[in-house]
């Protein structure tokens, strides 16, 4: 009888799991249709902008721009994107391994050349775990994303490597595709590498999430002022704003789906144990039944 007990309470635990991991996934959903539609709301001002650098740089215009030089990366920041909190499957160790992968290469620099500017909590514990020293606190960035943290981010960073002090920059966070597929993304942010064929740099483009790019580009023939090189010149600081900002969302509604996904597994897990531990009930109840009759019939 003991034995019974034993599985019913089991049974009553995993029920009670899983009515939590349930309500954690229709959390995660609201969170993440919300998070969603902020990054696809904010896609028509991105494509409008990477329009703009498309018409500037089809003119075949001389750029004279701090952000776009490269030189040696003797000093290297590096932005990585995580969450605040767990219960998110591997989102946050993909993160930590791709970490490791990237101070693996700036091995040979040493850690004093390195530069680690975390964004949420994991990722600070992250930072911490692999000895070295996180440069800034961008916990509330991970929860609440802010377009004013963000380019508060990015011109520190830029700053940085006007100065000299930074070489390059280089974003470790994961990019939204779909609720089920989050990629790990690694890109160079400064120096900033323009493409005369259109819109984005190459490397340090701006992320188009899950909306494609329009089939057909239409170039127009603006009249500007000031100069067409000025600017760009000017425009070349807002790109790299608006992109911190584009990474931060990424980040952001990848972590809400990935904590989704990982509730419905645990969910599907915790129905599958009670369906498993339902029929080892009955047949322990069985089994206990049939030994009091034969305990009768033998008396």
């Amino acid at each position: 009888m003991s034995n019974l007990n034993e599985i019913k309470n089991r049974i009553n635990s995993v029920r009670s799991t899983r009515q939590i991991t349930s309500a954690m996934k229709m959390v995660a959903s609201a969170k993440l249709h919300k998070a969603q539609a902020l990054i696809e709301n904010m896609h028509p001002y991105q494509q409008k902008l990477e329009e703009m650098l498309e018409s500037l740089l089809a003119a075949d215009v001389r750029i004279e721009s701090p952000y776009i030089e490269a030189r040696p990366a003797e000093r290297v920041a590096i932005v990585l994107f995580a969450s605040n909190a767990s219960l998110c499957g591997s989102f946050n160790a993909n993160v930590q391994k791709m970490l490791e992968h990237v101070l693996q290469d700036y091995a040979l620099l040493g850690r004093d050349r390195l530069q680690l500017f975390p964004v949420g909590k994991k990722a600070e514990e992250a930072v911490k775990r692999l000895g070295y020293t996180a440069e800034a606190s961008c916990r509330t960035m991970a929860d609440k994303p802010s377009y004013a943290a963000a380019h508060e981010l990015a011109d520190r960073l830029m700053q940085a490597f006007v100065a000299g002090r930074v070489d390059k920059v280089e974003l470790i966070y994961h990019h939204f595709h779909s609720a089920g597929v989050q990629q790990l993304t690694r890109e160079t942010y400064l120096p900033l590498r323009l493409s005369p064929s259109g819109a984005s740099p190459s490397s340090a483009s701006l992320p188009s999430a899950s909306v494609s790019a329009p089939s057909e580009v239409f170039h127009r023939d603006y009249i500007m002022e000031p100069s067409r090189e000025e600017l760009l010149t000017r425009l070349l600081p807002l790109v790299l704003g608006q992109k911190m900002y584009t990474v931060l969302l990424d980040a952001h509604t990848s972590e809400h789906a990935a904590r989704m996904m990982a509730m419905q597994t645990a969910t599907d897990n915790a129905a599958d144990l009670i369906q498993e531990l339902t029929r080892q009930y009955n047949k322990s109840r069985q089994q206990a039944i049939t030994n009091e009759l034969l305990d009768i019939m033998n008396g």
